[in-house]
């Protein structure tokens, strides 16, 4: 740095900074002048960088909040899923009881009138009456069978009644315990909505707090850099800018190689399967015997016999293709451009994110549910390598899909569709603009 434009820099205030004055026209600068001046601009330059990280450091305060309200609002969703389920499984058992209950009746009756008619029988075909009145031995073989007969009848619709009974006692439970399951995934639901509602309030809360902090910033900043707060702003916004670019380019990269790294492992494993493969058809070749049946007298020995070229190795199934609703699904998709980010939502002008894959698939002929762990499960997984359009891809906070917290809908060239928090409308995107997803799937 020339010495004229490190005093120049130094030149704020009075006409000095940091206790360090300005020469004279008519007298040039000391050494200890100049050096001070050069410790001066240094520091002024350590104090943008450092409002910088400072801006750094707020950005990525408002995207951990972002997902910590997207998290809120996902277990949200799961819970009232959850609660959905349970409460299927309250009227499948309480179904289940009324017809137990329904057969338990049926089978009282049946019984009661099996009593009735038995205790009518009774007096004509007791043994003392059946030998009695017999007129042979015959007769009194008949009638003490039919005796018998009729007490094995009585016994057999007892049994079914108690064991009717027995079912309808073990339904009669299964169905309290579903409506407890139920009333408790109610409250479960409840609870998350209220969390969820917090750290929305909290996302807000702190979204503006942090909003504030980076004005009084880019005030800092332009007062360092001797430029209006607008000119700051298009400078810090240019940055930031630039560094999500290159961020996305090097998420691309590493993406591209994990794919080619993929691809490797996988063509070197169909080619050790297929090495496998030849030396075991060599193996069960050379312990056939000869076709002639025989020895060779001759005295010559036959050349070694050329094991047959093996087949190819069969590819690994691919994963099937989208459903043929997938244009139809990011049609949908499309159309909802614009409109608003709203927890819960699941349209027709607002949505949260599984609420717009749910309905995208919808539109496509598929039914999901709105809950993104559960579209997880629901659908085939897939690699990243082997997207198509059509596929959700998902962002889970660790390796197992419980963690999953978003979802979009990958429309192919590396471009999504998604509702991705409150204040940023449902929009395309590049699957790199972000951390990359960590799970893929096809519905």
């Amino acid at each position: 740095m020339g010495i004229a434009t490190a005093i120049a820099l130094t030149m704020v205030a009075g006409g000095s900074v940091a206790g360090v004055a300005v020469a004279d026209d008519h007298t040039m600068p000391s050494r200890h002048d100049v050096q001070q001046s050069r410790e001066a601009v240094r520091g002024a330059a350590a104090d943008v960088e450092s409002v910088r990280a400072q801006l750094v450091l707020a950005n990525q305060r408002l995207e951990a909040s972002a997902q910590r309200a997207a998290q809120a609002a996902e277990a949200f969703n799961g819970a009232r899923w959850e609660l959905q389920q349970a409460r299927k499984a309250a009227r499948d058992a309480q179904e289940h009881s009324r017809i137990a209950a329904a057969d338990v009746e049926r089978q009282r009756e049946v019984y009661g009138d099996a009593v009735v008619s038995s205790y009518e029988m009774t007096p004509g075909l007791s043994a003392l009456s059946a030998i009695a009145k017999s007129d042979g031995i015959r007769t009194v073989i008949e009638r003490a069978t039919t005796v018998q007969n009729a007490e094995s009848a009585l016994d057999d619709r007892y049994d079914e009644f108690r064991a009717s009974a027995t079912i309808a006692d073990v339904a009669t439970q299964q169905a309290k315990d579903a409506q407890a399951a139920a009333t408790a995934a109610a409250e479960k639901a409840r609870a998350a909505r209220d969390a969820a509602q917090a750290a929305e309030d909290a996302a807000a809360s702190e979204s503006q707090s942090i909003a504030a902090e980076k004005t009084r910033l880019i005030a800092q900043l332009a007062h360092l850099q001797h430029v209006s707060v607008q000119l700051a702003q298009r400078r810090q916004a240019a940055l930031e800018a630039k560094a999500a670019a290159a961020a996305a380019a090097a998420a691309q990269h590493q993406a591209e190689l994990e794919a080619q790294q993929a691809a490797q492992q996988a063509a070197h494993q169909a080619a050790q399967q297929a090495h496998e493969q030849a030396q075991q058809q060599a193996q069960q070749h050379a312990q056939q015997p000869s076709s002639t049946g025989g020895s060779d007298h001759s005295g010559t020995n036959p050349g070694p016999s050329t094991p047959p070229a093996p087949p190819a190795p069969p590819a690994p199934p691919a994963p099937p293709a989208p459903a043929s609703g997938a244009q139809g699904a990011i049609s949908f998709a499309r159309a909802q451009i614009g409109e608003p980010y709203v927890w819960g939502a699941a349209g027709p002008n607002a949505w949260d994110c599984s609420g717009l894959t749910m309905g995208s698939w919808r539109a496509g002929g598929i039914s999901l549910p709105h809950y993104s762990v559960a579209q997880y499960e629901q659908s085939t997984p897939v690699s990243f390598s082997s997207l198509q359009p059509g596929d959700l891809v998902f962002w889970g906070s660790s390796s197992s899909p419980s963690s999953i917290y978003h979802v979009a809908l990958y429309i192919g060239g590396g471009e999504i569709i998604e509702a991705p928090r409150t204040g940023v409308p449902v929009r395309e995107s590049s699957i790199y603009a972000w951390t990359l997803p960590n799970f893929y799937a096809r519905p």
